[in-house]
């Protein structure tokens, strides 16, 4: 997928992709938002860390909590944007179901998609639908296992992401050029 241009996203329903840099489902938004040329933020535990060591350099827009404690940055990214899509593949546990209780408790909307269950087109379909419901521009939290509990989930996460951002930007191209003309 090609590139938007940076600039043209804060006009457009989804302004920035957030994500806690961790494995799997984390840098699986990470990538498919940079790739796309979308602004990607979010929170990360002092000191960078991951479970595979330290979150690599190519997420330098990722700002450090105070602490190292995985909860505080999956608080912040909960807290910090306008909606949570949880990326899961089979039942979600630990930081996974941690930041759906916290959408629920901060009053975030979210929507959590059994990507184990659900072809990745189905997935897409319905995070698109849901994006489009809520009012923008969407400063998107995109969170979900990591890779070593759910080896599956970066491939099929990324193929979300991706085409939710592609959808995204081909509506709101064409939607901003019947508005221009």
């Amino acid at each position: 997928m090609s590139g938007i241009d940076r600039h043209a996203w804060s006009r457009m329903r989804l302004s920035e992709i957030w994500s806690g840099g961790q494995t799997g489902a984390d840098r699986a938004a990470l990538d498919a938002a940079l790739e796309a040329g979308v602004p990607a933020r979010g929170w990360i535990p002092r000191g960078r860390i991951a479970e595979d060591g330290i979150v690599p350099a190519r997420y330098m827009q990722l700002t450090e909590t105070e602490s190292a404690d995985d909860a505080e940055r999956t608080e912040r990214n909960v807290r910090d944007t306008d909606a949570t899509l949880i990326l899961h593949d089979g039942p979600p546990g630990g930081g996974t179901q941690l930041t759906h209780e916290l959408a629920l408790a901060l009053g975030r909307p979210v929507l959590a998609l059994d990507l184990g269950v659900l072809p990745i087109g189905d997935a897409a379909r319905l995070a698109l639908d849901w994006c489009r419901g809520l009012p923008g521009p969407i400063r998107l939290n995109v969170a979900g296992p990591r890779a070593s509990t759910a080896p599956a989930i970066y491939p099929l996460a990324r193929a979300v992401v991706t085409t939710l951002l592609r959808e995204l930007a081909t509506a709101d191209a064409s939607h901003h050029t019947v508005e221009e003309s």
